[in-house]
């Protein structure tokens, strides 16, 4: 918090430390309350250039002015700071005025009628076809132990959808990968969910857990599930940066690391026939207003009903079929190395040699044909 010589214990930033205790002890995660400091460290550095100090310096006349200087804001590149990113500031805001209120530091709440920013509906900005998914899985060398972690990794995003701080808190208690099932613990809004896991995914991590994770454990094993060189659980940070490295090296021209496969997983079973009520229990959406923006992504499917009902839509000739290779082809080869529900190494090893033609572009040899040959 902003604050030159000593604290008033009175001031603003004192309180503004008490109401960040306050949030802890209330339970709210590392991520939303050090959301929450930065937000008001900017809030009280305003203020403190204008003379405000103490909550009782902090009128409705003062929180109005704010949210016009927040509506002027630019970033790095000049454009104006986005509806959600204002909303974020103002939340904060809004959230201190009310702590205030109720600790009688004030005597009406003076962020009481903040009016938020209209978000409006926003697409993501990219999602990746399903060959391109296909060109992104083999870009990671899986004859070493890191790159099978991050092949696990890349098939654990886009089997499950989970975002990237759920998948840094994975340990391996959380997998019950005979019933295909992952548990996502303490996911946001500090809601525990289960989503389902795919076959092929299923084949990956396996081979992970038996082939690389021993190697790189390290020191005491915490349980955590993917470790990085040193043993320790990865960041979400490293997850970020690793992916977007693959997606460029696949030559895939689009934005994004983690979170994209999150939209490409949900669009893509959207297209396939899921329902929008499906969709948001696996991705944990607490809103269905959220999951809709996936409705409005998938093209395929309102081309096809253009192109079946509109009496101009077609000039006589077949319809193209959408690109890409079907992943579900990946877990029918699986299911035949199956036995029961026990999803064996051998499995994993049966998919990595029968990859499907997207997937056998040049690269390194698959790990487990090489320990086969050996043996």
């Amino acid at each position: 918090m902003p604050q030159s010589g000593p604290v008033d214990p009175h001031g603003l930033v004192a309180q503004a430390e008490r109401h960040l205790d306050y949030l802890i002890v209330r339970g709210y995660s590392q991520y939303t309350v050090v959301n929450r400091r930065r937000a008001l460290a900017g809030f009280l550095a305003w203020c403190s250039e204008r003379g405000v100090i103490r909550p009782t310096d902090l009128t409705r006349v003062v929180v109005d002015l704010y949210q016009r200087h927040v509506s002027r804001l630019t970033r790095k590149d000049g454009a104006p700071l986005s509806p959600v990113t204002q909303q974020g500031k103002l939340t904060a805001l809004a959230i201190f005025g009310k702590w205030l209120a109720r600790e009688r530091l004030v005597i009406v709440n003076p962020a009481a009628d903040i009016e938020m920013p209209r978000k409006g509906v926003r697409l993501p900005h990219a999602v990746l076809t399903r060959s391109e998914v296909e060109r992104v899985m083999t870009v990671p060398d899986v004859s070493t132990p890191l790159g099978l972690r991050d092949r696990a990794i890349l098939e654990v995003f886009y089997s499950t959808g989970i975002r990237r701080g759920e998948l840094a808190n994975l340990r391996v208690a959380d997998l019950e990968l005979r019933r295909g099932i992952v548990a996502v613990r303490q996911g946001k809004g500090r809601k525990d969910r289960f989503v389902p896991i795919g076959e092929r995914a299923i084949a990956w991590v396996t081979a992970y857990l038996r082939k690389a994770r021993p190697q790189l454990l390290l020191a005491a094993d915490d349980g955590a599930l993917f470790l990085s060189a040193d043993g320790q659980a990865l960041s979400p940070e490293h997850i970020s940066t690793t992916l977007k490295g693959f997606i460029r090296k696949a030559g895939v021209d689009k934005p994004g690391a983690c979170h994209i496969f999150r939209h490409t997983m949900a669009t893509l079973m959207l297209e396939g026939g899921a329902d929008l009520p499906a969709i948001q229990l696996i991705l944990g959406h607490a809103s269905p207003e959220t999951t809709e923006i996936y409705a409005q992504m998938s093209i395929h499917r309102i081309k096809a009903v253009h192109a079946s009902t509109h009496p101009g839509a077609k000039l006589g000739r077949r319809s193209e079929e959408p690109e890409g290779h079907d992943p579900d082809e990946l877990a029918e080869e699986l299911e035949r190395g199956r036995h029961g529900d026990h999803v064996a190494l051998e499995a994993g090893e049966q998919v990595a040699k029968e990859q499907p033609a997207a997937a056998q572009a040049p690269g390194p040899k698959i790990l487990l044909d090489a320990e086969a040959k050996e043996a």
